[in-house]
């Protein structure tokens, strides 16, 4: 079966599942959708203080999202060549 075909199944299944199958279900899956989550890791909150700290003091110039959009897509042509 593949994974689209179990996924689709477990879908109906949850669907209907009564209260108590759902809570052991969950249970066994919740540690793993808690990572998947939170990207609100210890390494992520300290790179975002970091960048924080390199705007405040200047070390950095802030970008329109209208810039970033124009790098990424020129740094995308050039792989494309």
């Amino acid at each position: 079966m593949t994974a689209l075909a179990i996924r689709q199944r477990l879908f109906e299944y949850i669907r209907f599942a009564d209260e108590k199958k759902i809570k052991a279900i969950y249970t066994i899956v919740e540690e793993e959708i808690k990572e998947k989550h939170n990207i609100w890791t210890r390494e992520f909150e300290t790179e975002m203080g970091r960048r924080a700290r390199d705007l405040e003091n200047g070390k950095v110039s802030p970008r329109s999202w209208e810039e970033v959009q124009k790098k990424a897509a020129a740094i995308l042509r050039k792989k494309r060549k």
